[in-house]
């Protein structure tokens, strides 16, 4: 059984037991989060993509750990301009492991 879900305006494919990093979400180590955001599931009888019927499915995580990804570099460059500029970025995620779907 799996799930399709949406968070920090993007879709993870979720399994029980799966461990990933998502958007930062404001919740403390240990939490239990929800996710109402439900775009699919599978189950042994069949895949179900009805809104109707995704209403009542939810998600349930664990989050795991809170960090920064690794820096990435952003360089912009003006030919005969003598323009150059470099700055890096380094973004927030929350790891979670996924614990129980609804559906």
């Amino acid at each position: 059984m799996y799930a399709v879900v949406t968070t920090g305006g993007k879709q993870y494919r979720v399994s029980e037991g799966d461990v990933l990093r998502v958007e930062k979400i404001d919740q403390e180590v240990g939490a239990t989060v929800e996710f109402a955001k439900v775009n699919m599931v599978s189950t042994e009888g069949g895949v179900v993509v009805d809104p109707a019927a995704l209403e009542s499915a939810k998600v349930q995580a664990q989050v795991l750990e809170h960090g920064r990804r690794k820096k990435i570099r952003v360089f912009k460059y003006k030919r005969r301009k003598n323009f150059r500029k470099t700055i890096g970025h380094r973004q927030y995620y929350t790891q979670i492991k996924i614990t129980a779907i609804q559906a």
